[in-house]
């Protein structure tokens, strides 16, 4: 992801455009595009700052809280697959996809693995 340009050139180019220059000479002058200068220009006028917003977002886990503990117990009480456990999720009225069960299970360190099957010697 790329970086926010840094505060002393937003400073500059809103200092440039309060002397008078166009969006198009500061631009130019700053090597920057001119539609960083009109929203600079715009998000100092609505906010009163010049910061960059956040880059990126969080969005909060969908499986968290009493659904988290519902997987807990579950998990505890069986045997599972992801695609079970996201189907009683389903009915439970959680929307999920098998790789979010999955992230949760990696992270609380819970897993079922599938007993190896055992192999004969190989000779008839």
């Amino acid at each position: 992801m790329t970086a926010p340009y840094s505060m002393d050139l937003r400073e500059r180019a809103l200092a440039r455009n309060a002397a008078g220059e166009t969006n198009r000479e500061i631009a130019a002058a700053l090597m920057i595009s001119p539609s960083c200068v009109s929203k600079w220009t715009k998000r100092k006028r609505e906010t009163g700052s010049l910061a960059p917003a956040q880059i990126g977002g969080y969005k909060p886990r969908t499986l968290a809280g009493d659904c988290a503990e519902w997987l807990r117990e579950r998990v505890a009480s069986g045997p599972v697959t992801l695609r079970g456990l996201t189907a009683e999720l389903a009915e439970r009225g959680i929307k999920t996809q098998p790789r979010a069960v999955w992230v949760f299970l990696h992270a609380e360190g819970l897993s079922f693995k599938k007993n190896p099957v055992s192999r004969g010697t190989g000779a008839p």
